[in-house]
């Protein structure tokens, strides 16, 4: 995953997974004196909850020495995400959850936000837990082509897409958790106040009372789409990028995902 000579952009939400991932490659660069990071923070715009996160945040960014850059739904999109929402509900366009607009967004917010730093990969902190709950997701939904996408190191596939890394994807979620109260992380406590609805609660729940009963089902999952993979990406349609012609980004049709929500609320 990582190289010396790496400009790690980290995606730092403020959460303990991420925090912890930030404490870790810090501690690493000691000893890797050609390696940059800079940390990548999304301001979505959530009343009463991203405040606390943006805090924390820059705390750590400046304790640690690394510099630290935001990006904003608000700059990139012209709408807070709390905007988005009541736009929707307005509207009565329910079809699509607050998780699902902003799962879009910040994919893109986070590619944008590294390269503005100038790096050549993301770093997001994502643990056992959540590539368990991902593949499941994509599983449920029938999405082979996600499910061939999302892995621990991304495939270089464009040049405006910045090359993602997982590197707590085989660190359970616990550990993660216990590694930020061990070394005294602050991170943020305030639940998002839009969790609620994600299908992700669901996955989550689900894998917990596996792994309750049966110890290792995260790791058997994760381990197994790992084997699969090569006949996933066979049986996966190859995208071929174009530009999106709205926003400029890689895009798989004419308008880009993020786009093509963005017109809805519009």
């Amino acid at each position: 995953m990582l190289s010396f000579s790496d400009h790690l952009a980290v995606a730092v939400s403020g959460g303990k997974d991420s925090l912890s991932l930030l404490h870790i490659l810090a501690k690493m660069k000691r000893h890797r004196p050609k390696t940059m990071l800079t940390a990548v923070t999304v301001d979505e715009g959530i009343a009463g909850y991203r405040n606390e996160a943006l805090a924390v945040s820059a705390k750590s960014c400046a304790a640690l020495e690394i510099p630290h850059h935001i990006v904003s739904f608000k700059d990139l999109y012209g709408f807070t995400l709390d905007e988005m929402i009541q736009k929707t509900r307005v509207k009565g366009n329910t079809e699509l959850t607050a998780c699902a607009y902003c799962g879009v967004l910040r994919r893109k917010a986070i590619n944008i936000g590294a390269r503005q730093v100038n790096a050549n990969k993301v770093a997001t902190a994502h643990t056992l837990d959540d590539e368990a709950q991902t593949v499941l997701m994509n599983i449920f939904r029938g999405d082979i082509t996600h499910l061939a996408k999302e892995k621990p190191v991304t495939s270089k596939v464009h040049p405006l897409l910045v090359q993602k890394i997982k590197p707590f994807c085989e660190i359970p979620e616990n550990e993660s958790a216990l590694y930020a109260y061990v070394k005294k992380i602050k991170f943020q406590s305030t639940p998002c106040p839009y969790a609620s609805e994600a299908l992700r609660n669901d996955m989550r729940w689900m894998l917990n009372r596996m792994e309750a009963k049966h110890a290792g089902t995260k790791f058997t999952l994760q381990r197994a789409i790992e084997r699969l993979r090569p006949a996933l990406e066979e049986a996966a349609s190859k995208e071929e990028f174009k530009l999106c012609v709205e926003c400029g980004e890689p895009s798989s049709g004419e308008l880009c995902v993020a786009c093509s929500m963005l017109r809805q609320i519009r």
